[in-house]
């Protein structure tokens, strides 16, 4: 498999989604900062937790109106909505005008963007590819995605401070690229049938919809260890890091002092890195073996890593567990989101991925739930109960890769006839 090989809206895909992550990671990762320097740090979160609920209700609704209307249109109506809303920022954090409050208006609108957008984003990729190329296809996204965000990390570290407006600009640029990128370039994947339905009955069709997306047991199974498996990774900036921070003692490493706050720092730098090195050719490795093997094989060995990560103090266990882990993360999440673009129908696919965008979400809850645990049981008994969480996602897998498999032949076969 070739990236030439691949279809035309998916390489726009890629490296659209590459300049724009790299350029949103220099910015939006450090507004928590922005907002609470001036509104405080409670207001802030108040605002925060405001835009994530947003978020959840706009995926619902960009999900079904993709399925209604077509992927093209949701997502050049978005992109021009989302540099008009770039340009806004870039105008009231300029040398002329300043308004932290539009501000977060606008970041209110991007957050609103993502939701209607990324449901029929996702439903495009799987729209034009084969069963064939959905593996090479999630492992360059993943390893773009990783590059991008390390990359924007690293100078929107040096740059937000004292160079907001123009990273706003470098923004508002991207963006204008984005629609001329989406508008010239990328077909529509999916023509639906013509929709009698009126205006005022869109909010019932809306749960008609998605009724049909939550008696699908397959689908919820695959959403559940997907929860559980995602959990695992997103512990490591919140219990992890509380335990490290209090638990683990400063130690000599080569001809630094580590403790347990740069331990973090360490790990979550190591873990970037080496995604970026293994995504790409961990695939050829994978590729020998079956998938439904290789999904088993990466989410034991994954939470293998984080259970230990979750438990140990010393430098070089938690170096090389770490190195495990990864190993697990680049073999597992190429396969898992193979098999999610097997189980959606072709006119349900955006609010199927609807659905699937709020494993995130999902799994912050039972984040915050091992971060209360942990105020209370021992660094072992938490260990153990991580462990399990990571052993359950892994036995719900195992119970329904059958259906997987059943379905990706179907699809394959669906393929071949068209």
């Amino acid at each position: 498999m070739r990236f030439k090989d691949l279809h035309k809206n998916i390489k726009v895909r890629v490296v659209e989604s590459f300049l724009s992550s790299t350029v949103s990671s220099m910015v939006f990762p450090f507004m928590a900062i922005y907002l609470s320097s001036h509104f405080g740090a409670k207001t802030t979160g108040l605002l925060l937790l405001i835009n994530v609920f947003i978020g959840i209700g706009m995926n619902f609704i960009g999900g079904y109106f993709s399925d209604q209307f077509g992927r093209r249109k949701m997502i050049l109506l978005v992109a021009i909505i989302r540099f008009f809303a770039f340009f806004t920022m870039a105008l009231y954090n300029s040398p002329w005008f300043q308004s932290a409050f539009i501000t977060f208006l606008m970041m209110t609108v991007n957050g609103i963007c993502w939701g209607l957008a990324g449901p029929a984003n996702q439903a495009m990729l799987i729209d034009v590819s084969t069963p064939e190329q959905r593996k090479y296809m999630y492992s360059i996204t993943y390893w773009g995605n990783n590059l991008s965000y390390s990359i924007g990390g690293i100078l929107g570290a040096f740059l937000f401070k004292d160079y907001l407006f123009e990273l706003f600009v470098a923004l508002t640029v991207v963006a204008a690229v984005v629609v001329v990128l989406i508008a010239c370039l990328i077909d529509e994947s999916y023509v639906p049938q013509r929709s009698r339905v009126k205006a005022a009955q869109h909010v019932i069709q809306i749960f008609s919809n998605y009724k049909r997306v939550i008696i699908d047991r397959v689908f919820i199974m695959y959403i559940l260890a997907g929860i559980l498996i995602l959990s695992m990774e997103a512990q490591l900036t919140n219990y992890i890091g509380i335990r490290l921070s209090d638990e683990m003692p400063a130690q000599q490493f080569l001809f630094w002092k580590i403790d347990g706050i740069k331990m973090l720092g360490i790990l979550r730098s190591e873990n970037t890195i080496l995604v970026v090195i293994f995504a790409l050719f961990m695939m050829k490795i994978t590729n020998r073996f079956k998938d439904r093997s290789v999904l088993i094989a990466s989410c034991l060995i994954y939470s293998a890593g984080y259970t230990v990560i979750s438990y140990s103090n010393h430098i070089w266990i938690l170096l090389i567990f770490m190195v495990i882990a990864t190993i697990g993360e680049v073999s597992r999440v190429p396969v898992e989101q193979a098999y999610m673009a097997a189980i959606p129908p072709a006119d349900a696919r955006s609010s199927y991925m609807a659905f699937n965008g709020l494993k995130f979400n999902f799994s912050n809850l039972i984040i915050s739930i091992t971060v209360s645990l942990g105020a209370v049981l021992p660094s072992s008994a938490m260990a153990v109960f991580i462990g399990m969480i990571g052993l359950a996602g892994t036995l719900i897998f195992l119970f329904i890769t059958p259906n997987l498999e059943a379905r990706k032949k179907e699809g394959e076969l669906q393929q071949a006839v068209q």
